[in-house]
């Protein structure tokens, strides 16, 4: 008997973490959609029928309040009406029973599915249960870059590498050690810029919910929506005692990853926001431009740069660096990946880069190359340290996982993850740019060491 009853709840399981399509049917249409190394998300909402770090900002502000809203057990129960009843327990899993579908696994479940059944007051959606199961099962693992996303949360992931969607116009992070959501920065002109949104305003509610330890992919969603539509956004903000709520109207969002100017002593200047599906275009037409314009020397702005796809970065690198290693990717069989320059164009340009904390995964990937070559000096401070990969596996049913899958090695054989890459000249952003959402470039003080140095050069020959 105990047989057939491992066998029924093995049954409800696979139904419960698979669906009604079934297991065969799953499996036999799972496939990678693409490999990715970002954790900074783009909050929109999709513009078309297509369909993305996880980061995550490193310096964050504890509100005031207490945003879990957690009590003390003790305390709780005087709001309670505790039933003096003894559910049959199960008992201590032995060695033995540590595999996943294990006795006492199937015991268990068993008991929690009698005591919902019979004691859980409100109605309850078979559907939500399994939403749970499947994004419980991922979040087991203990690592913050895996995880479980609805056909909904998919479709909203992968509009961000379109370059087009309908939202609030912000980049947010997440810190993945307080789980706190950070506003990168706010669009100019955007819905979120226009609503008063600042770079650091930490996200506390969504439209009155406390958003506080959810994944940032979930915020994001409940953030987008149609063009329009309106959400509240409450933050809270360095130097202000209280929470500021913020009414945004969501709008269609168009993100140029790439923007340039020439700057004085033909110092040619590039901004890149994030790497993208456009973004590898954008920048070569940029630096052809700036050549046409007489460009002696580039400074390449990677700073707030969340990360994105890893063909985009490489494809950027190929361009501008020696035939060569750009990075290599290792699994946990040994399995390794290397992806090298593919010709031998070169931009033979005194190049400085720009990194800061937000400086993420594919931005990482990018200044970690440029540095390993030689090929240009790195100003400013430690990037964020995400060195690993994941992948997305689309499931039939609309639904996908997003499951690391190995970490990514430097040109000269470095992980950073955890670590972040070291500046060459460290500089500390002036404190009172820190909440400027445009840093006027007269201002800006690590960008003007990195021309310093371009002209330093340039001078010398």
């Amino acid at each position: 008997m105990k047989k057939y009853r491992k066998v029924w709840c093995l049954v409800f399981m696979a139904a419960m973490l698979m669906g009604t399509s079934g297991c065969a049917l799953l499996l036999q249409n799972l496939a990678p959609k693409h490999e990715e190394v970002e954790p900074g998300l783009e909050v929109g909402w999709p513009d078309d029928s297509k369909t993305e770090q996880d980061n995550n900002a490193s310096e964050t502000k504890e509100p005031e309040q207490n945003p879990e809203g957690s009590k003390d057990v003790a305390d709780s129960k005087k709001d309670e009406d505790v039933k003096d009843t003894k559910p049959t327990a199960t008992p201590k899993p032995s060695a033995a029973d540590e595999e996943l579908m294990s006795d006492y696994f199937v015991s268990k479940m068993e008991l929690l599915m009698q005591l919902i059944d019979q004691y859980y007051m409100y109605d309850i959606s078979v559907d939500d249960m399994r939403t749970g199961a499947y994004k419980g099962l991922l979040e087991g693992l203990g690592d913050p870059y895996t995880c479980f996303y609805t056909k909904e949360e998919f479709d909203a992931l992968m509009e961000s590498t379109t370059g087009t969607y309908y939202g609030i116009g912000a980049v947010v992070q997440q810190d993945l050690r307080t789980m706190y959501i950070t506003i990168v920065k706010p669009y100019v002109d955007g819905p979120a810029y226009n609503a008063g949104m600042l770079p650091g305003d930490i996200i506390y509610m969504v439209d009155d919910v406390d958003i506080t330890g959810m994944d940032i992919n979930n915020v994001v969603a409940m953030m987008k929506g149609p063009e329009g539509t309106k959400v509240k956004v409450t933050v809270v903000r360095d130097g202000e005692p209280d929470p500021v709520e913020l009414f945004i109207t969501r709008a269609k969002i168009e993100i140029e990853t790439i923007e340039y100017e020439m700057l004085e002593n033909d110092i040619g200047y590039i901004l890149i926001s994030g790497f993208e599906e456009p973004t590898p275009k954008q920048f070569k037409e940029a630096i052809e431009d700036l050549k046409k314009q007489g460009m002696k020397g580039l400074v390449l702005d990677l700073r707030d740069n969340g990360g994105g796809l890893l063909d985009a970065v490489v494809e950027m690198l190929d361009y501008i660096l020696p035939k060569g290693m750009i990075v290599y990717t290792e699994d946990k069989y040994g399995n390794r990946d290397e992806y090298k320059g593919t010709d031998k164009d070169v931009l033979e340009l005194p190049m400085t880069v720009l990194i800061n904390g937000n400086s993420a995964s594919a931005a990482e990937i990018f200044a970690a190359a440029m540095q390993d070559y030689k090929a240009a000096t790195l100003v400013g401070t430690t990037s964020f340290g995400k060195g690993i990969v994941q992948t997305i596996l689309p499931l039939t049913d609309g639904t996908a996982v997003k499951i690391t899958i190995s970490r990514y090695f430097t040109p000269n054989g470095v992980c950073i993850h955890g670590e972040g890459v070291t500046p060459d000249i460290e500089v500390e952003l002036k404190d009172e740019l820190r909440q400027l959402v445009v840093i006027p470039k007269d201002q800006d003080n690590q960008l003007a060491v990195a021309i310093s140095l371009l002209l330093d050069e340039l001078y010398r020959n």
